[in-house]
């Protein structure tokens, strides 16, 4: 399949892959068409659990000034939702029926909050966060005294805790797992932030699943898979997203739970390619194969599909990293940690400023920085190495992190 002179590469969606795409094939020469379907002008994610939510923002932070898109030749259509992809055509089909072609496709469509099937999941008062929408929305109604039930013990979930007990809410968190974050970090960290959170007046209940909400036409309770009942003014649902691939399966792309892509963030179709985290990427040469949920991973997605399209640069292999902020405490994540990886601590738990290394096969797999980012860009760059790490000059913080590779002969 070839491109059709004349026909602008058309992006679908404007969060972060989906702008950064455009603005890399801009830089390239190449003629884009950004669709978004909100009418707002494209904004940041991560602020909207934290800063959002405490301040009073009365505008979704810009990802680029309004001015940036018309400034470079990127045509910007937004309000439009697109309903279908006509491959055989090359177009997609707005709803009001009007068509526009394409030469290439990029699917950025994203993901939408996870939401827990269960008796009085329509009831008032039960939320999720991921839009600007549900960001104002839920800020209105975090209010000093309010009953707030958190399900979900994972980023969002306790970025939401942090900021509606700092606004003096009454906050009581449902995990169903034995601990905080337990799906991205090692126990260690895991009971430090649940005692930081503690220690600001949050109460947790572990090991428990939703079974019902109930209420009088708003929410007032939650009742738990043991039976116990919580009261509530305000849930907020954490439990994780599902990504918008239903425009791509309509399509007859290949898709598993996310949209399957190469390396180049090609599709099925070598006319389509799909970018941020809509994204399923499966690269068995690298043995990649993994949805990852950050900007980081959609920034750079971006950038690849738009150098694989142009025809220009190499694929950006660059180590994960993913970070959060609680109580005024920094989590910063690089590499991808897996349960059975070997554990190192750096630094003082008790202080609240130390790293956790993750080794596995002796190499440094992953890192968990708290409370000090001095460890994390010399991490990065030793994960992207492959470097064996030297266990009692790592365990060390008075030795640079950059200086513990095993330099032994054998």
């Amino acid at each position: 399949m070839t491109e059709v002179d004349g026909w602008p590469v058309v992006i679908v969606g404007a969060g972060h892959a989906g702008v950064q795409a455009a603005a890399r094939l801009a830089e390239l020469g190449r003629e884009v068409v950004l669709v978004d379907q909100d009418d707002v002008v494209p904004y940041e994610r991560p602020p909207l659990s934290k800063d959002v939510l405490k301040g009073g923002a009365t505008a979704p932070p810009p990802l680029r000034k309004e001015d940036f898109y018309a400034a470079r030749g990127i045509h910007r259509i937004a309000g439009k939702r697109v309903v279908r992809i006509a491959r055989a055509e090359r177009e997609i089909e707005f709803g009001t029926g009007e068509r526009l072609g394409y030469a290439t496709l990029v699917l950025a469509t994203g993901s939408t909050a996870r939401t827990l099937p269960v008796p009085g999941g329509d009831l008032r008062g039960v939320r999720t966060l991921k839009t600007w929408a549900d960001a104002s929305a839920l800020r209105r109604e975090l209010m000093p005294g309010r009953r707030v039930v958190l399900v979900g013990a994972g980023y969002v979930g306790l970025e939401v805790a942090a900021a509606a007990g700092e606004l003096g809410c009454a906050v009581t968190v449902i995990e169903a797992q034995d601990r905080v974050m337990s799906r991205v970090t090692s126990e260690v960290v895991s009971r430090f932030y649940e005692d930081l959170h503690r220690g600001k007046g949050t109460r947790f209940v572990f090991g428990e699943g939703v079974a019902a909400f109930e209420g009088d036409g708003a929410v007032e309770r939650v009742v738990t898979s043991s039976g116990s009942v919580h009261d509530a003014d305000l849930v907020v649902a954490g439990v994780g997203v599902v990504p918008n691939q239903s425009l791509a399966e309509e399509a007859g792309l290949a898709c598993a739970d996310g949209v399957l892509v190469d390396r180049h963030c090609r599709t099925s179709d070598p006319g389509i390619h799909a970018v941020g985290d809509v994204v399923r990427q499966v690269c068995p040469e690298e043995g990649i194969d993994r949805r990852l949920e950050s900007v980081q991973n959609a920034v750079a997605q971006g950038i690849t599909a738009a150098e694989a399209i142009a025809g220009a640069g190499q694929v950006r292999c660059e180590v994960p990293w993913f970070w959060t902020v609680q109580h005024g405490v920094r989590l910063q994540t690089a590499g991808l940690r897996e349960p059975g990886d070997e554990i190192v601590l750096r630094g003082s738990v008790a202080e609240g400023r130390f790293a956790v290394l993750y080794l596995r096969d002796g190499r440094l797999a992953a890192i968990d920085t708290v409370g000090s980012a001095r460890d994390f860009a010399p991490a990065k760059k030793l994960i992207a190495s492959g470097a064996r790490i030297d266990r009692a000059l790592a365990a060390d913080p008075a030795v640079k992190l950059s200086q513990a590779q095993y330099l032994a002969t054998v």
